[in-house]
């Protein structure tokens, strides 16, 4: 959900990091190769379960239970998960703002064969509860998880519990914003690794930090603020600047709103039958960009560039019908994709490409709904100084009737109460400064949906490009950025959305092997990881894609006719 699902960093902080390296981040002003080269992990079993409850100690920490989870009785995209130990615990339980009671709560899953390695799993959201902790490897979809390779998975709710997430109302106390944004990840991953000690005694040899949306945030932040923790970092859809991509959402919905037929439903200001005309017109211009005209737009960068929305989309000449925009609505959507301003006209937040997957059904949630009910609770309660009342906050209300410059000002502001902005314990501390990471061999991947209607993938590809800058123009010797054409937010969209970028970290900081394709495939009937309802229905079942390394683009091969298969198609 926006909040991470949704949602990031201040521009200006880094606008040199982007035209040459700092001493600290940069490294070495090149694409050194002579990196360090971690060695891999080494497994170990566990010797016993249910005794980690009394025997494990670690300060202002609490383990309620350790119980012992047979093998089968989870299912990860129909595989029975191996027999493994469940901790459930708590850490710096405390008496917070209006007398209410918070902790950091998490819950351990400790394999009986253990590969010797530690996953975070961070998860999406307002965070506020502990989901099961598997380790997915890309939103909830992929092929396998980290508790099936062998992980120890650790899991938490980030400081806050789900009643205090109503409204948003853990906002209101100042620690508990801080967990959230960055302090409950530096405070659980001592304690996971001395668990992971007592378990088997020995700690992680590699620790990986991984999740998508807001867990792609908490990625983002990690590599920033714990260079030194994990080995590697797995970011999917990272919503690394939330709240400034919250109230871009929210820019988004006064547009829709100016132009919605029915005042009471923004959605009436952009219907799915106008969005699925808008997908069919740029399909129509972008699709054979890459060599294929298979409905996944490859080349991103050269559809912005040829497509034009006020020259190929109808513009209706009577009532709108589905069939065209009116003139009125193209002066509306035209900013929310070129990129959601201030009232003087200064861009604050990312541009959107325009792709094939516009008119998938989770763009409604993000578009229409998300701004009102969960983007305006995050914007209002959450992140802005002084926060709003929960009890009394009317989401939609705010939203549409509080200005976009107000609310700007409202996330970057301080009190003596509040004493860090949301610009600075929710976003990564110069994200494109990762030399830390880089020299001491630790890798990065990340992956976003093209089609991602909430988290914007040309946010992440300008990050990216910060990070080449930095780097003397290529830093690909430690850090990938894959775009994944016509995905939604995590998952979903007319795309192949089935792929485990888990294993190809793990090989790239253990073994050294270069990531320079990761094979994704559509899920079609009989997927065991679940259908994607938006799969087009000319699609095989099981069509596959190489998702490539930015800036390459995936291209039809000479002579190649096979457009279901990932072997026709290179990486260029």
């Amino acid at each position: 959900m926006p909040f991470s699902t949704p949602l990031r960093w201040p521009m200006l902080a880094c606008v040199a990091a982007l035209l040459s390296a700092c001493d600290d981040g940069g490294g070495d002003n090149g694409n050194n190769d002579d990196l360090p080269q971690l060695s891999p992990a080494t497994g170990a079993t566990l010797s016993s379960c249910t005794d980690l409850a009394s025997k494990f100690s670690f300060s202002n920490t609490t383990l309620s239970s350790a119980e012992v989870v047979a093998a089968g009785t989870r299912k990860v995209a129909g595989m029975p998960v191996d027999a493994h130990c469940l901790v459930k615990g708590e850490m710096n339980r405390r008496t917070g703002a209006a007398g209410q009671s918070y902790a950091i709560g998490f819950e351990m899953r400790l394999p009986n064969a253990w590969n010797g390695r530690f996953f975070y799993q961070a998860n999406g959201g307002t965070d506020g509860s502990v989901i099961t902790a598997i380790g997915e490897v890309n939103g909830g979809s992929g092929p396998t998880s980290a508790l099936q390779m062998g992980f120890a998975v650790l899991s938490s709710d980030a400081g806050h519990n789900s009643a205090q997430n109503r409204n948003g109302a853990f906002g209101v106390d100042f620690q508990a914003r801080l967990d959230y944004g960055y302090q409950a990840a530096a405070t659980l991953t001592p304690m996971a690794k001395a668990l992971i000690a007592t378990a088997y005694g020995k700690g992680p040899d590699r620790s990986y930090f991984g999740g998508c949306s807001n867990g792609g945030r908490h990625t983002f932040v990690a590599m920033t603020r714990m260079p030194e923790q994990y080995d590697g970092y797995l970011a999917g859809a990272p919503g690394y600047r939330l709240p400034l991509a919250a109230i871009a959402n929210i820019f988004g919905a006064k547009q829709y709103a100016s132009v919605a037929t029915n005042p009471a439903d923004i959605s009436t200001g952009f219907t799915s039958a106008e969005r699925a005309t808008v997908t069919a017109a740029v399909v129509a211009r972008c699709d054979a960009l890459d060599g294929a005209s298979d409905g996944l737009i490859q080349d991103t960068t050269a559809c912005q560039a040829t497509f034009d929305l006020n020259r190929d989309v109808p513009t209706c000449s009577g009532e709108r019908d589905g069939s065209c925009l009116s003139a009125a609505q193209k002066i509306a959507l035209a900013p929310i994709f070129s990129g959601a301003v201030d009232s003087k006209g200064t861009r604050f937040y990312s541009s959107f490409p325009f792709d094939s997957g516009l008119a998938q059904g989770g763009t409604a949630f993000w578009e229409f709904l998300a701004p009102l009910a969960l983007d305006s609770g995050g914007v209002g309660v959450i992140w802005g100084v002084p926060p709003a009342d929960p009890v009394t906050f009317n989401g939609p209300a705010f939203a549409l009737s509080t200005s976009i410059d107000d609310m700007l000002a409202s996330v970057a502001a301080t009190n003596a109460t509040y004493t860090e902005s949301a610009l600075s314990f929710m976003l990564p501390v110069e994200p494109t400064q990762l030399g830390r990471v880089k020299n001491r061999g630790a890798k990065i991947m990340v992956y976003h949906g093209v089609s991602d209607p909430i988290f914007s993938s040309d946010d992440t590809t300008s990050w990216y490009e910060g990070v080449r800058a930095a780097n003397g123009g290529d830093a690909s010797n430690f850090a990938r950025f894959y775009r994944v054409p016509g995905m939604g937010h995590c998952s979903g969209g007319p795309s192949t959305d089935q792929f485990d970028m888990l294993t190809a970290l793990v090989n790239w900081v253990e073994k050294g092997q270069v990531p320079d394709t990761v094979i994704a495939t559509a899920r079609g009937a009989g997927n065991a990881a679940g259908v994607n309802p938006e799969l087009p229905s000319g699609w095989s079942a099981t069509r596959s894609r190489p998702l490539c390394p930015y800036p390459q683009v995936a291209r039809l091969k000479t002579g190649a006719t096979d457009l279901e298969s990932a072997d026709s198609f290179a990486c260029q």
